[in-house]
């Protein structure tokens, strides 16, 4: 028997580990190399084009401790959206864990999102006896620019537009420092060496400070807003123009100047405690306030103190925002009211980004600039978000969530990659690769010029940036959409196949990638409700019921379609989508007979009918479409609600939501909502939703009086049950296939809170699975996930059936 005790030898292993998703810029490395020395552990963490590169090495169990802890638990701002391992080989001892220096190669990682300010560098700014007390551009790891400044990859100081501000000792042993909160952080600065804050008049006067503050030039805005100032601030995407939210006076005159009339204006309020005087935000919108992404959230507007009435006109909600940047934070530390902060533009064009440009083009609506001298890598808006349906949906992706990528669902992987165009209003563009989507930050309408050009050149910036190299273009089929002779202009230049996409079969596509069906799945029934977009058959749509996969899609249904009177011009002025369906339902001769009485009648008659009966005798100026939002502007404009002009896109349905009475929506029958009919109809063969019923009862409560809020929660819920209805019509019982358990709800016309709300409601109440957006936008800002997902699925299954 052996009474020596032998030693006990641990067993040692080394494993190399891939990461990829968002994991640059965001704290990633550092994070590894404390769970590594924490661990005892020996190896290095490189940042490369494909993401981070990990090798580790030490005894099993504390390796695989580290695995797992790194995949549960990674820093706050990083999206993991793969890590895998696989053995190598041991690493010598004695050389513990080592930060490597960045290597280049094949990007394949995402760049992460600005991100606001967090709690820690949001103490150091306040702190009179911190290094960085009112430093505007305090940062770390955690927080601050990302997608802003970064020109490209691996993120590194030298890759971004902080290259010009050399770190001053302290900073550099900070970013050194692999305990400090800001190793390795790529925007690092203070006082001594980073950028700075300046205020100037836009007439180029001098300003005595020392009388408007005592201590900076952000305090000094506070001042000057007081006093009724309009002040352009360059925020960390742009300039943005900033007056006191409860000054009628400066409001309007932003607007005037801004050339602005009724879109709503969004609110920055100092904390929280301000925004529960002038809203009611819920507690799922209290979290999205304070998120690290702190987009504008649309809220109940009410309290014990009021906004401007400018602010807001005709809607009963807010857009507010808390600070999301040290220089906002310093700016509003003394303003117990909200500011309105809007996009520094003249309106429709995008924010200036550039000092000079800012100069030039805002000096007639700003009197003050609070500039500074860290360059903008690119135009990045505020994201903006509603809470519907217990969720928070994007309305808008831009500032905190863009660029970070999108996990396509099984079978992408094999796909080839894709770059998808975008659509010609609210555009966004999407780079699809490896089974993830690069959805760009929101561009805006190209029909503006300075627009255009802006999205062409992030076009440029982005395949440099994520050194794409699409296999496809996929495109809008409208040929006159600029984003869709771009792409074309793009595969002509490269040699590249283009694929066509219908326009409400990629809004399908986009809700069904988002929500993880696989790319062979059974086929779903797609609702979508928009303004317009060019239909299979050459004519335009907007009501659309669909059965569709990836590959294919079929219409079932639609709305009713109806002339637009103008063309164009009917989009803008509302009016002329009631005379043209008073025409299609009843004739102008039954109308005048039996609402003759209406104020409606004589607002119509006094307009050139005979001009408008011709161009519908014609067929001149006056195409079909089966639009539900031209449905709203018809119905809103007959109860009165922007009867003659919209000013910006959807406000008549925007505001005739606004005014649904609360009581009639919840309390009211079913029995007293306008009323559709579902017939066939009889040159497409297929049922429609039709309206005369509805516009008979909508008519008939205008001669009683009723209330405009009545009508509008009437119509709301008579035109729900009907989406509902005709859903179940088609999905079951069809000759045409199996049922569809499957229903998905896409387009602009669902960004209207109470008809998706009841609508999903419904379904879901009907057993079926409601797929529905929420990380991209339901409106055109999604479709280019569409079109991606289509284009790639369709290359999938060509290269399947050979």
């Amino acid at each position: 028997m052996n009474h020596f005790a032998s030693e006990h030898v641990v067993q040692e292993t080394a494993i190399r580990i891939r990461v990829r998703g968002t994991v640059q810029g965001v704290g990633f490395r550092p994070a590894v190399w404390r769970l590594a020395t924490d661990l005892d552990l020996r190896g290095w963490v490189a940042n490369d084009g494909a993401g981070v590169s990990i090798v580790i090495c030490g005894p099993e169990q504390a390796v695989e401790q580290f695995f797992m802890t790194l995949k549960l638990n990674p820093p706050r701002l990083a999206r993991i959206s793969e890590m895998v391992r696989e053995p190598a080989a041991l690493v010598t001892h004695g050389t513990g864990f080592r930060i490597m220096p960045s290597r280049h190669g094949k990007v394949d990682t995402g760049v992460a999102a600005d991100a606001a300010t967090c709690p820690d560098c949001l103490r150091e700014v306040l702190d009179p006896f911190a290094r960085r007390y009112r430093y505007p551009f305090t940062n770390c790891t955690q927080c601050g620019p990302r997608l802003s400044i970064v020109e490209s990859i691996p993120y590194d100081r030298a890759a971004t537009t902080m290259r010009g501000f050399a770190m001053c000792g302290d900073c550099a042993a900070e970013y050194q420092d692999a305990a400090d909160r800001r190793f390795h952080a790529q925007p690092i600065a203070c006082h001594s060496c980073g950028p700075h804050v300046w205020l100037e008049r836009s007439d180029g006067a001098p300003i005595a400070i020392d009388s408007l503050t005592t201590l900076d030039a952000a305090d000094a805005v506070a001042t000057l807003i007081k006093r009724g100032h309009i002040v352009a601030i360059k925020g960390l995407g742009g300039f943005q123009f900033a007056c006191d939210a409860t000054n009628e006076a400066a409001v309007a005159r932003l607007r005037r100047d801004k050339r602005r009339r009724r879109k709503p204006l969004a609110l920055m309020l100092r904390d929280i405690g301000v925004v529960q005087r002038y809203a009611q935000p819920s507690a799922a919108e209290l979290e999205l306030l304070q998120s690290v992404q702190a987009p504008i959230v649309l809220l109940a507007a009410g309290g014990p103190a009021k906004v401007a009435a400018s602010v807001a006109p005709g809607l009963n909600t807010l857009g507010c925002m808390l600070p999301n940047t040290p220089l906002h934070h310093l700016m509003m530390r003394r303003l117990d009211v909200p500011i309105v902060l809007t996009s520094g533009n003249l309106s429709d064009e995008p924010q200036c980004i550039d000092n000079d440009q800012a100069r030039e083009r805002l000096h007639g609506i700003a009197e003050y600039f609070l500039m500074h001298d860290r360059p903008i890598a690119r135009r990045v808006d505020d994201s903006v978000v509603r809470v519907m349906a217990g969720q928070p949906r994007l309305l808008r992706r831009a500032r905190g969530y863009a660029p970070a990528p999108l996990a396509l669902p099984p079978g992408f992987a094999d796909a080839p990659a894709v770059l998808a165009m975008g659509a010609e209003l609210k555009n966004s563009f999407c780079l699809l690769r490896d089974a993830q989507a690069v959805m760009s930050h929101h561009m805006g309408d190209l029909a503006d010029a300075r627009t255009q050009a802006d999205y062409r050149r992030n076009v440029q910036q982005y395949l440099e940036l994520f050194e794409h190299q699409p296999k496809v273009v996929a495109l809008d089929a409208h040929p006159e959409y600029l984003s869709s002779k771009y792409g074309l202009e793009l595969a002509r230049e490269n040699g590249l196949p283009v694929e066509s996409i219908q326009h409400h079969h990629a809004h399908i596509a986009a809700c069904m990638a988002e929500n993880g069906v696989a790319i062979d799945a059974a086929p779903v029934l797609g609702i979508v409700l928009d303004g317009l977009g060019l239909g299979g058959d050459g004519s335009l749509w907007g009501g659309e019921f669909m059965r569709a996969d990836y590959c294919e899609h079929a219409r079932l249904g639609t709305f009713k379609p109806v002339a637009l009177l103008g063309g164009e011009q009917a989009v803008h002025e509302p009016w002329r989508n009631t005379y043209a369906h008073i025409l299609a339902q009843m004739g102008w001769n039954r109308f005048a007979m039996n609402y003759g009485e209406l104020d409606l009648f004589r607002f119509l008659a006094a307009k050139p009918r005979s001009l408008l009966d011709g161009m519908l005798a014609r067929q001149v100026n006056s195409p079909l479409a089966s639009s539900c939002g031209r449905l709203f502007d018809a119905a809103a404009a007959a109860a009165g609600i922007c009867r003659e002009r919209v000013h910006y896109e959807a406000q008549a349905a925007i505001e005739f939501e606004a005014l649904a009475d609360p009581a009639t929506l919840a309390d009211e029958g079913e029995e007293s909502a306008y009323p559709f009919a579902i017939p066939v109809h009889k040159t497409l063969g297929i049922p429609y939703i039709e309206p005369l019923a509805m516009w008979q009862a909508l008519l008939g409560d205008l001669l009683l009086g009723t209330p405009v809020g009545v009508i509008s929660a009437r119509f709301h819920k008579g035109l729900a049950d009907v989406i509902a209805r005709m859903a179940d019509k088609l999905a079951r019982g069809q000759a045409q296939g199996p049922d569809i358990d499957t229903v998905a709800l896409a387009g602009g016309v669902f960004q209207n809170r109470l008809l998706f709300e009841r609508v999903s409601q419904l379904l879901t109440e009907r057993g079926y699975r409601v797929l529905t957006p929420r990380e991209v936008p339901a409106h055109d800002g999604g479709l280019a996930l569409g079109q991606a997902a289509i284009a790639a699925a369709r290359a999938y299954a060509r290269a399947a059936a050979n």
